[in-house]
């Protein structure tokens, strides 16, 4: 246990022309921090932790390494105070999309019309014509989610297409605006082209709910429980600090899609375990 952990989190959708050559450059200039980082031809995404200086020292890299061509430029941190190591190892892997959505040509396109600020977000929260969506899996949206938030039941983000299909008709019939977040906000930027080019008005958390509890001290006035996170913290609070929920009491071993997650993250509790 530590309390000397930073842990960082970042992603952009850019094109990469090389994207081989990024992952071994991430491989070989990442000392001193674990995590998992993801790189695509359509961007990089990644999840870091080390000593602070460490962190700065990668974070500095993305962002003036040659390697990236000044694409990751002006790149956007969250950071968080770690108590449990978050990571055993430091993966880079090099995959066909940064977030799997299966469905083709569709790739993130930022467009910054359509990103609330977190303020922004805490005035949307008071109207009642908008359609909020958590774009989560269901175990995260029970474990913590924003006041008035719409729960789409699914355990990947997959199926997200299938029940976008099903509500979509009824939302444009009845002239809704709809706003969604996610934890840091790759799902919604992966998924909102996609939503904008079938004539959805959409609205999105930019840098989703860690940005959100980062930027407002007092979030705990909206966002309702703690926020799940892919590593062993398992929850954070409303400040961003680490609290003492356990993998058995976010997954439900009755469901397929959850056993197998809380399986993964007994295994990953374990190898922190034996590095301590």
């Amino acid at each position: 246990m530590t309390d000397t952990l930073l842990h960082s989190s970042f992603y952009r959708f850019v094109p990469l022309t090389d994207p081989s050559a990024v992952v071994s450059t991430l491989r070989e200039r990442s000392a001193g921090v674990l995590g998992s980082i993801i790189v695509a031809a359509e961007g990089l995404s990644g999840v870091v932790a080390g000593t602070p200086a460490a962190v700065e020292a990668f974070e500095q890299m993305l962002l003036h390494d040659p390697v990236f061509g000044g694409a990751l430029a002006g790149l956007s941190f969250k950071r968080s105070r770690c108590v449990t190591p978050p990571f055993a190892r430091l993966a880079v892997h090099l995959k066909p999309e940064l977030v799997a959505y299966g469905q083709p040509g569709v790739s993130g396109a930022p467009d910054a019309a359509t990103h609330l600020s977190p303020a922004q977000w805490r005035e949307l929260l008071a109207r009642d014509d908008v359609v909020l969506i958590d774009n989560r899996n269901s175990f995260e949206f029970r474990l913590g989610h924003f006041r008035g938030a719409v729960d789409p039941g699914v355990d990947n983000f997959r199926d997200f297409a299938a029940w976008l299909h099903e509500q979509m008709p009824d939302w444009q019939a009845q002239g809704r605006t709809v706003a969604m977040y996610c934890t840091g906000g790759i799902r919604c930027e992966k998924i909102g082209p996609w939503l904008r080019e079938r004539g959805l008005p959409l609205l999105q958390l930019d840098g989703g709910i860690l940005n959100y509890l980062q930027s407002l001290p007092d979030a705990e006035r909206e966002w309702q429980g703690e926020c799940f996170v892919f590593d062993n913290r398992i929850a954070l609070d409303a400040r961003l600090q680490e609290t003492a929920t356990t993998a058995e009491q976010v997954y439900d071993p009755a469901r397929p899609d959850e056993a197998w997650r809380l399986e993964r993250a007994r295994r990953l509790d374990d190898s922190v375990a034996a590095r301590d």
